[in-house]
């Protein structure tokens, strides 16, 4: 299990990755297309709907990243009032409820992904970009946010991590 751990860790770390240069991409791109638009008096075709649509794909992609690291929100209040007992059933039972709620998103993520794919759709713009490429993000991101929720679970169940990152000595 040490392994799968580590692995996970490396594919949510290598969706951070991407989707820091998927955000990248989209700022150079919406600076491509102001010089475009402002300096060369053209139109841009392409540059607003593919900037959506990788924004939306990179926050598919990092949420395992955000996940691994705790970057989310999180309100501690409850935690901190409980001994550590209640607080690791408390982590387990919201870990496990989130990745049952990622399992039915990444099952209806591939279902619409594969439509998309099959059904070959394209944008409604001129320029007809193939909708299941940005649509894979979603599938993606939430089949490795769900590995990570099981390494999460893991990890608290067997001591390797702390619940919610508190020791057992916090408390109010």
């Amino acid at each position: 299990m040490d392994f799968y751990v580590r692995a996970v860790t490396a594919l949510s770390r290598a969706c951070g990755v991407a989707a820091a240069l998927m955000i990248l991409a989209a700022v150079l791109i919406v600076c491509q297309m102001i010089f475009v638009r402002t300096v060369m008096m053209e139109s841009a075709i392409w540059q607003s709907e593919f900037v959506t649509f990788i924004l939306v794909g990179a926050t598919f992609m990092g949420s395992p990243y955000v996940l691994l690291t705790r970057g989310h929100v999180n309100v501690d209040l409850l935690p901190l009032y409980l001994p550590h007992g209640a607080r690791v059933k408390l982590a387990l039972l919201a870990s496990t409820l989130a990745l049952v709620f990622c399992a039915v998103l990444l099952w209806d993520s591939v279902v619409w992904w594969l439509e998309a794919y099959e059904g070959d759709w394209l944008t409604s713009s001129i320029w007809r970009a193939r909708l299941w490429i940005y649509y894979a993000s979603m599938p993606i991101g939430f089949a490795v946010l769900s590995l990570q929720y099981v390494a999460d679970i893991y990890c608290v169940a067997t001591g390797r991590e702390m619940p919610f990152g508190m020791s057992p000595e916090t408390r109010l």
